[in-house]
């Protein structure tokens, strides 16, 4: 999958974290951002677009789940993967419920991060590309209804 112009908001309190997943990632090809807590992910992805989000379940403001909850997804939809080193099944529900499309744990290993947030890119494709066809069905759909009041 092309990487061109596909951008990833990183999202973590702890710097090593953030310099290792951007430094591996713009190596990849990827247009990165960073951001150390929820009120400076909110401001960054308010200015611009970013197809896969990639959300520290504990920051120093807020939880990675509020997080989900209050970032605007865009068009098409961001893609939100939360990544934490204290995962349990309940924030792992809890994440999943509240909108995150993967949930993967610290440490994380960089070729299953790939490997998940190419997966992503890939159904936000699959969701833009079906709802293209929708609206062209809709569209098709109206002309020939309109042609047939017109024809009798």
């Amino acid at each position: 999958m092309s990487t061109e112009k596909k951008k990833i908001l990183l999202i973590d309190d702890d710097e090593n974290i953030l310099t290792t997943l951007k430094s591996y990632l713009l190596r990849i090809g990827y247009a990165t951002e960073t951001a150390k807590n929820g009120k400076e992910a909110l401001e960054v992805s308010a200015n611009q677009y970013f197809n896969v989000s990639i959300i520290d379940l504990i920051l120093p403001d807020m939880l990675g789940t509020q997080l989900l909850v209050k970032m605007d997804s865009g068009t098409p939809r961001m893609r939100k993967i939360i990544l934490t080193g204290h995962a349990t099944l309940d924030n792992a529900i809890e994440a999943l419920n509240l909108g995150a499309d993967a949930y993967l744990m610290k440490p994380v290993n960089p070729k299953e991060l790939l490997r998940v947030i190419e997966e992503q890119l890939a159904k936000q494709q699959e969701d833009t590309t079906v709802t293209q066809e929708k609206m062209s069905d809709f569209v098709s759909t109206k002309i020939k209804l309109r042609e047939q009041e017109r024809n009798g």
